[in-house]
């Protein structure tokens, strides 16, 4: 049995290291557009290829790193690029048994446009025919993102939940879930024991586009049914509420500054999770999972650093004073 099954699409990421481009922010530095010469030629410093990464299998290879039994449940093509997915995944020890093989399919492809520490990257989902297999009994599902033509499939999962009510249900959505919002997926937000996301995809979830107050915003998202919610707030950290209490975590100092921020929400996320599967509480999961989120932003991708769980615990053991989530 599985502890943890991830479901969600893979990719594999193309890092085009630009060397000639600005970025416009607006007054508050919000709504940055990254912005390049029409009609150029634009010189590049690097490519990195990254191969079986998305929001579920990075969560199902900080799961494996952790010390719990992780697999993934997804679809690729038959093309070399699937092929470097399962292996990749097969060295992190991730069950790959519910991975689809579909013939003459291509596998997810993104171009990431990483400029300083930040990205923009360009998507697609293949449209796969989205089908939910036989799973067993897994302690824990992590949903996260999936194509636009997965709604189906998510109402097949929501059936299952509702059969298997000992499995809990971790999710953190991805673009077009938080679209669907909790009018497509009643039954996905109430089957819900921990929700992920951040502030502005909450605002969005609940069409409260001005909302400032966390509190309104963790309890607008509590009313839609999940058990526990964490809300993120980039560089001010992480809000918790679990329908009693509510707790504000800062972010682990980086050590350096960062390399690359992609998948810091999803390690911290998956790392939540991890903690709380392995029998710990909220405060005591919400100290460990910013560690693995200061890591990951220290290499190229989102899974090179994610650390062990031996290794976490030695960061926190020399964490800085005040490092600790306060009751707010």
């Amino acid at each position: 049995m599985l502890d943890i099954l991830a479901i969600g699409d893979i990719t594999t990421d193309a890092f085009i290291k630009l060397q000639d481009a600005e970025v416009n922010c607006d007054i508050n530095k919000d709504n940055c557009k990254i912005c390049l010469a029409f009609g150029d030629k634009i010189p590049y410093e690097s490519v990195t290829i990254v191969p079986a990464v998305g929001n579920s299998p990075n969560a199902a290879v900080s799961a494996s790193r952790l010390g719990l039994t992780a697999g993934l449940l997804s679809n690729i093509g038959s093309d070399p690029e699937g092929t470097e997915a399962l292996d990749q995944l097969k060295k992190e020890n991730i069950d790959t048994t519910s991975i689809k093989i579909n013939d003459g399919q291509k596998t997810n492809y993104h171009y990431v446009l990483w400029y300083g520490a930040e990205r923009t990257i360009l998507i697609k989902h293949e449209k796969y025919d989205y089908e939910l297999p036989e799973i067993g009994n897994p302690r824990w599902i992590y949903l996260s993102s999936l194509g636009e033509n997965s709604l189906d499939f998510h109402r097949q999962l929501a059936d299952w939940l509702k059969q298997n009510p000992d499995t809990k249900l971790a999710f953190q959505p991805g673009t077009f879930q938080i679209g669907l919002g909790a009018e497509q997926l009643p039954d996905i937000f109430a089957h819900t024991e921990i929700f992920f996301c951040n502030l502005e995809e909450a605002r969005r979830i609940l069409k409260t586009p001005t909302e400032t107050d966390i509190k309104n915003l963790l309890l607008g998202i509590k009313n839609l049914g999940p058990k526990i919610v964490v809300l993120t707030d980039g560089p001010r950290g992480a809000y918790v509420y679990d329908g009693n209490e509510t707790w504000q975590m800062p972010i682990y100092p980086d050590p350096k500054p960062p390399v690359d921020r992609t998948g810091a929400g999803d390690s911290f996320a998956s790392t939540f999770t991890s903690f709380i599967a392995l029998g710990l509480s909220i405060p005591e999961a919400l100290k460990r999972a910013p560690i693995n989120s200061m890591s990951v932003v220290q290499y190229v991708g989102a899974q090179e650093g994610l650390l062990s769980k031996e290794k976490i615990e030695e960061y926190l053991a020399t964490a800085p004073a005040g490092y600790e989530p306060k009751l707010i």
